[in-house]
Parts: structure tokens; sequence; C-alpha cells
């Protein structure tokens, strides 16, 4: 709701203050925004919905769960390495594979490596800009962070709920 009323109160800013021509371009390109984003976002809605089915708990948890430690912390690593889009992709994945077990530390090293490894961005933007060494340098010392964050994360638990 609170989105909604800041929507409501800068579109009535921009009317008042810019036109109504202004207001209506930038609703027009709001509305081709929320096209361009919607079919993405229910996409990974349904996904996240389908892997809460059709994994079963047992197996998510010995995969993703709280015990599977260093094993957890790698396929969480490499599947948000892996996972294209941005957040309106990775968030719904990340809220099915936490209801369908996968532990808080999993999940906040998946979200690391998605924005810190996220291979799709590397490939389309970093090297054809940055090329291959710098490229190659940042990722080798990015690879640690969602390990480091799971771990960190994991003690944060243990000492926020003893």
């Amino acid at each position: 709701m609170f989105f909604i009323v800041l929507a409501a109160v800068a579109g009535a800013t921009t009317w008042w203050q810019r036109g109504a021509g202004v207001f209506g371009d930038t609703l027009q390109q709001a509305l081709g925004l929320l096209l361009w984003i919607s079919p993405v976002l229910v996409g990974a809605l349904l996904v996240s919905a389908y892997v809460q089915r059709l994994v079963p708990r047992a197996t998510m948890e010995h995969w993703l769960g709280g015990r599977s430690g260093l094993r957890g912390l790698t396929v969480a690593t490499i599947a948000g390495a892996m996972t294209p889009g941005g957040p309106f992709t990775a968030f719904p994945l990340v809220v099915g594979l936490h209801r369908a077990g996968a532990s808080t530390e999993v999940c906040v090293a998946y979200l690391t490596a998605w924005s810190v490894l996220g291979l799709n961005r590397v490939l389309v933007w970093e090297l054809p800009f940055l090329g291959v060494d710098f490229v190659a340098l940042r990722l080798l010392v990015s690879l640690p962070l969602p390990f480091l964050a799971g771990f960190a994360t994991r003690l944060i638990i243990r000492w926020v709920r003893p």
C-alpha cells in the first residue's frame, strides 16, 4: 500500500508541476515497463510455487537445508551464479526455495552469488567492456563471497537465536 500511495502522490505532483502531457508520457513508460517485466515475474513466481510442490521437503533439506553445510552453499553458489535476470526473477526463486526447506544461509549464499557472480551479466556486459583479464580477476576475488555470506549468516543466526 505504501508504494501505491507513493506512486499516486508522485503522479499527482508530476501532473501539477509538469502538466498532463508529461504525466501521460510517464504513465505510458511505466505501463510499458510493467508489460515487459510481468511475464518474467509471473514465470518466476510459478517456478517458485512449483519448486515448493515438486521437490520433496526431505530432498530440499538434504541438498539445501540447515545441515547441508558446504554442499548446500556450493549448490546455492552455482545456482545463483547461473540465474539470469534481475531481482524479479531471483527473489521469487529464493522465497520458493526457502519455503521448500532451504536454509537461510543457503538462500543468502544464493542471492550473494546471483548479485556478485551472475554469469549472464559477465558474458553480456563485463567481458565485452572490461576484458578477460579484469573479469577473471574480479570473479576470482568474488568467488569466496557467497560462502562467506552463508557462513556469516549461520554465525549471526546462532548468535541471535542461541
